[in-house]
């Protein structure tokens, strides 16, 4: 053979180079955090930030989350803003950072207390402790005159990797909730997740006047209803804009819970930045109203839900549905990024209930248990349910949305989302 007439040096190079093992996985990658800040919403709409003192002891114990090597895209142009509304294409820089590894049980378990605490101050009942510098002894944000964006900002101990949590809505739900920030909150609720201004039936009062009749809706009015400063989207990225300032070398991680995790997505969609989304209205048709440039892959969110909560399954809507007796319009159910859908229907016997939206209900109910095969295939053994993304999924199918007032941008046609 041509191989056995080379010189052995040559034969031993090229043995090593062709025969040499596959690569090994990189090694376990745990990161921990602690508390750094308290996050909030002035009465004029500015984020404001309440320090927390570290501790000198930055070990969590138990307490730190798997991370893996994700895929992000983040936009290079800094004209982001005008691309949106103006049109044009964004160039994208596509690079791996540590992100949270979704299919790791602790780390979402972790992740999932994370951003139930941001509903609540420390030390009250409805507070998960999950160690001593990751929690806060200052109530925030539960003032009277509170405004409705607030969460936490964990950083690990060389800063290399923020996490920021967003609270989700606040809503006298007939299980419990409520607090002064549920007037926001429901408002950006139907603003975003309702089909054309919270129209449930008429007998609602609409959020925006895009209504035009029968099942029509005007898209430019509803575009810059969803444009404006004092929505949670705006304050999402001054928020975002903050922490990049304070952490200028960080990767972050957004966190959220039902409207907390929608916003989140919306956020990370727009910086290219890791998500994790609990149990969150699908914001797909917002993000589209709202002008996001699409990047190449939005494959670095994650939505995390149950099958028995109408809310993200879409199901909550109608003018006799639990949503609509609250108040709140939650009709879109296409979601951007990956899913992990927890048939807790099928595997827990639980029914469609809106008591099952509650981050509570999923720390407690799912994902503190290890004695569930989540696995969807006959011998298929799970601890967390496989990935799969909404490619078939339409919203508001039963809606027609044109340019009504604009006689200009007529010619476009009707659009059918």
């Amino acid at each position: 053979m041509l191989f056995d007439i080379l010189p052995r040096a040559l034969q031993l190079l090229l043995a090593s180079s062709l025969w040499s093992p596959s690569p090994q996985s990189p090694p376990d990658t745990r990161l921990r955090f602690e508390l750094r800040h308290e996050h909030a919403l002035s009465n004029t709409s500015r984020v404001v930030f309440s320090d927390v003192a570290p501790s000198a002891d930055f070990a969590l114990g138990g307490s730190s989350i798997r991370a893996k090597r994700t895929t992000v895209h983040k936009p290079v142009s800094q004209a982001l803003s005008g691309v949106r509304f103006r049109g044009g294409d964004l160039t994208w820089d596509t690079t791996e950072v540590d992100g949270p590894d979704v299919q790791d049980r602790e780390a979402l378990l972790l992740l999932a207390k994370i951003a139930n605490n941001a509903y609540t101050a420390s030390g009250a009942k409805d507070w998960y402790d999950i160690g001593p510098d990751w929690n806060n002894s200052y109530p925030f944000g539960w003032e009277p005159d509170a405004d409705g964006f607030r969460g936490h900002v964990f950083a690990t101990p060389d800063n290399s990797t923020v996490i920021v949590s967003v609270k989700g809505t606040s809503i006298f739900w007939p299980v419990g909730g409520g607090g002064p920030t549920q007037r926001k909150d429901k408002l950006n609720d139907n603003l975003l997740f309702s089909c054309c201004c919270a129209r449930v039936g008429p007998t609602w009062s609409t959020v925006c006047g895009c209504y035009e009749g029968g099942y029509k809706c005007d898209q430019d009015c509803l575009e810059k209803s969803l444009a404006e400063e004092s929505l949670f989207y705006s304050v999402g990225i001054n928020l975002y804009n903050n922490v990049t300032y304070m952490y200028p070398n960080a990767n972050i991680w957004m966190i959220g819970h039902s409207l907390g995790g929608a916003l989140a997505s919306l956020v990370g969609i727009t910086f290219g930045v890791p998500v994790v989304a609990f149990e969150a209205p699908a914001e797909r048709l917002a993000a589209s109203r709202l002008h996001l440039p699409s990047p190449p892959s939005t494959h670095h969110v994650t939505h995390v839900y149950n099958t028995a909560d109408p809310i993200p399954m879409g199901t909550c809507t109608g003018v006799s549905s639990t949503c609509a007796i609250v108040g709140v319009a939650l009709e879109t159910r296409c979601h951007l990024g990956q899913v992990i859908r927890y048939d807790t229907v099928t595997k827990l016997g639980w029914s469609a209930n809106i008591i099952h939206h509650g981050i509570q209900a999923v720390v407690d109910g799912v994902l503190s248990r290890d004695d569930i095969n989540w696995g969807e295939k006959d011998g298929e053994n799970r601890t967390v349910p496989a990935l799969t993304i909404e490619d078939d999924c339409v919203d508001c199918f039963n809606w027609e949305f044109g340019y009504y007032r604009n006689v200009s941008r007529a010619g476009c046609g009707n659009r059918i989302y």
